[in-house]
């Protein structure tokens, strides 16, 4: 029996498809329903699902990063994208992240019958080359989407969590793919945002360096210094008269 889980922001969508649906006939059960990005990948995580059903513009929520999230940490889980936003670049990436099929609100019983038939079958044929390479995109995709939100918040007190739970996925699997795509650990990569920013900043003389490492997010400033001289080959001193 195939798992499922259905995740949209409209309940009437989501009891509809539990009771219109007769996922008996395709071998299917569904085992929860969340209204939202973060609860839906929590839900995932606990009942891994081999189908799931899911809306991606849902207040709040970046449906591009929580499908990336998905497809990378559950490569084998298929999805069906059911949702109102008629953007077609939008459908195109959400199909090169893995997306089976991708159904525009409001849709046909017979479309959601033929994306769970599709499903199912891919889910017995197991296309693994495929599946590869919609995981290397959907990781790639992800390790970008993390570093573009350490970069805007750099300047705060961020963890890997937070950064994981921003993405969708869990700290481990983030980690993995970070070091997989960059080589460096989430700490390497946060001192890099922050380092890059101080230099930014450096430009303005009327900034101390103590205010500077406050502003990018250091509370120590000799713990500071030592990062940037470690990334730089000078101090931050060295760096300004450098300009």
């Amino acid at each position: 029996m195939f798992r499922v889980v259905l995740v949209d922001d409209e309940r009437l969508i989501v009891e509809g498809l539990r009771k219109v649906i007769c996922w008996a006939d395709f071998g299917c059960e569904v085992v929860g329903t969340a209204e939202d990005a973060a609860s839906g990948a929590a839900l995932i995580r606990e009942k891994k699902p081999h189908i799931l059903f899911t809306d991606i513009r849902m207040p709040g929520d970046d449906g591009l990063t929580m499908l990336a999230g998905l497809r990378s940490e559950f490569p084998e889980m298929q999805v069906a994208v059911l949702t109102g936003y008629r953007d077609f670049s939008y459908a195109q990436e959400a199909i090169r992240l893995g997306v089976t099929r991708f159904l525009l609100k409001p849709s046909r019983l017979a479309e959601i019958n033929e994306a769970l038939g599709a499903m199912t079958e891919k889910l017995k044929r197991e296309s693994a080359e495929a599946e590869e390479a919609e995981r290397e995109h959907a990781g790639s995709f992800l390790v970008r989407q993390a570093q573009a939100y350490m970069q805007q918040h750099c300047a705060q007190k961020l963890t890997l969590q937070d950064v994981a739970d921003a993405c969708y996925v869990s700290q481990w699997h983030l980690s993995k793919l970070l070091n997989r795509y960059t080589g460096k650990n989430f700490y390497d990569l946060l001192n890099a945002c922050r380092v890059d920013e101080a230099k930014a900043l450096l430009a303005d003389a009327r900034l101390r360096v103590g205010e500077i490492s406050e502003m990018v997010g250091y509370a120590d400033t000799a713990h500071f210094a030592r990062v940037f001289k470690k990334l730089t080959g000078m101090s931050a001193v060295e760096y300004r008269n450098s300009l």
